[in-house]
């Protein structure tokens, strides 16, 4: 239920409200998982989506662009938020954007994404099509998700019929006070053309969900928020039934960080571009005071066992930890993976042994015969991005050889280094380890 003295409007969004969630009780299992869990962040009425949801007549969906050959951390926030819909009887649909991501989405953008062709986007729409079935049921039943691709209609759209059917729809003057948009002007950072029509493209996405589908929810991250709207406004303007709107807040971490960034780059969904060990380690080294709130939006552990986890303090927080890491990798790549990465780590740290489950390159054995420096062999590991950032690493004391500390940045690593068990153990800092092996 929402707290009317903590309803505000915006003055960009004209008749639409924001309204942010408080405890008591909905009507619906829906918006109560949703509530309890601590997904709303914005919602357009949530009195008529709670009347649709406790019917389970809810059909929602989020859009994913196909901007690179994985989804990422905050998709998968989107992600949970179609499997409680699902798991509280009501039909999710994942929405591939096969369509817009041949415009580019200018959200929390200062420069023009890259434009990429046809052959990319259907390469980046086939790999990452597979996460999906990880978390949702498709099939044709009732509730059974489905998944659609907005080139469907957008790519079989005439400009002329585009601007009479759908742009008329739209003022200029609101436009320009969107995010998206009013930010990159406020920066004086060009808006291409293209860029600009991509809210009538997504939003010209909703009304042909509701009109196919019969969807009648858009879901996403803040950052979607006057998009989705203006699709929930030209659903009215075009004569679609009722539409609604559903945010959750973008990630940050509780010390202001934006989540989903590590020394390697952005926590990938695929395993081939982030393993499922890497993805343990991530949520393993959780900071203490955000361990709760991710139990809540990245697991499926009752709110009884949350509650309990999230009271643990001292080292104790350590455990929940650790169950948290294991809860959102069963999620994402199985339990076998889950309960792989965590006896990795239970030989690798607790007990300071050589466990051959850590994440492994191969190089040459000619390669290792003849030496391979240790600037370039972490860069080949992926422990640094450059050898200039390998050797700061070793001058600070952070690299260490079959754990031992390297002293000397012109240090070679060959056959007389590896192990017993063949392989040569690279670490950075503390947690992060690397297996080399001769090919």
């Amino acid at each position: 239920m929402i707290n009317p003295a903590r309803t505000t409007s915006r003055p960009n969004d004209a008749h639409v409200f924001i309204q942010e969630s408080s405890m008591p009780a909905h009507k619906s299992d829906f918006l109560n998982v949703m509530d309890e869990r601590g997904f709303i962040h914005q919602c357009s009425d949530v009195e008529g989506l709670d009347a649709l949801a406790a019917k389970r007549e809810v059909v929602a969906y989020v859009g994913y662009d196909c901007t690179a050959p994985s989804l990422h951390i905050g998709n998968f926030l989107s992600l949970m938020m179609l499997y409680w819909l699902q798991r509280t009887g009501n039909k999710p649909i994942t929405l591939m954007g096969g369509g817009t991501t041949m415009v580019g989405d200018p959200s929390g953008k200062d420069e023009t994404r890259a434009m990429r062709t046809v052959e990319e986007i259907e390469a980046n729409k086939a790999s990452i099509k597979g996460v999906f079935a990880k978390v949702l049921k498709f099939g044709d039943g009732q509730t059974d998700a489905i998944m659609v691709d907005n080139a469907d209609w957008l790519l079989k759209l005439g400009y002329i019929e585009m601007l009479r059917e759908v742009g008329r729809h739209f003022s200029v003057n609101r436009m320009l006070t969107m995010d998206s948009v009013r930010l990159r002007l406020e920066r004086e950072h060009e808006m291409s053309f293209i860029e600009f029509n991509y809210m009538v493209c997504q939003s010209y996405d909703y009304v042909q969900l509701a009109r196919r589908y019969g969807c009648n929810l858009q879901m996403g991250g803040s950052d979607q928020w006057g998009n989705i709207i203006n699709g929930v406004d030209l659903g009215r303007r075009m004569g679609t039934h009722q539409l609604y709107a559903l945010t959750t807040a973008l990630l940050t971490t509780a010390s202001g960080a934006k989540m989903g960034k590590t020394a390697q780059g952005a926590v990938w969904l695929n395993a081939n571009q982030f393993s499922p060990w890497d993805f343990w380690q991530y949520w393993r080294n959780t900071e203490d005071a955000d361990v709760g709130r991710f139990l809540k939006l990245f697991t499926t552990l009752p709110m009884d066992e949350i509650s309990r986890l999230e009271k643990l303090q001292g080292a104790e927080i350590n455990e929940a930890k650790k169950v948290l890491a294991n809860e959102a990798t069963a999620l994402l790549h199985g339990r076998e993976a889950a309960e792989k990465a965590e006896e990795t780590a239970r030989t690798t740290f607790e007990e300071g042994g050589l466990s051959q489950s850590l994440p492994t390159v191969e190089v040459p054995a000619a390669a290792l015969k003849d030496g391979i420096g240790i600037l370039s062999l972490f860069v080949t590991a992926g422990l640094a991005a450059s050898n200039s950032e390998a050797r700061r690493h070793v001058q600070g004391g952070a690299v260490r050889l079959n754990d031992v500390v390297v002293k000397d940045d012109r240090r070679t690593v060959a056959e007389a280094d590896l192990t017993a068990e063949g392989v040569t153990k690279l670490s950075l800092g503390r947690k992060r380890h690397v297996l080399v092996r001769p090919a």
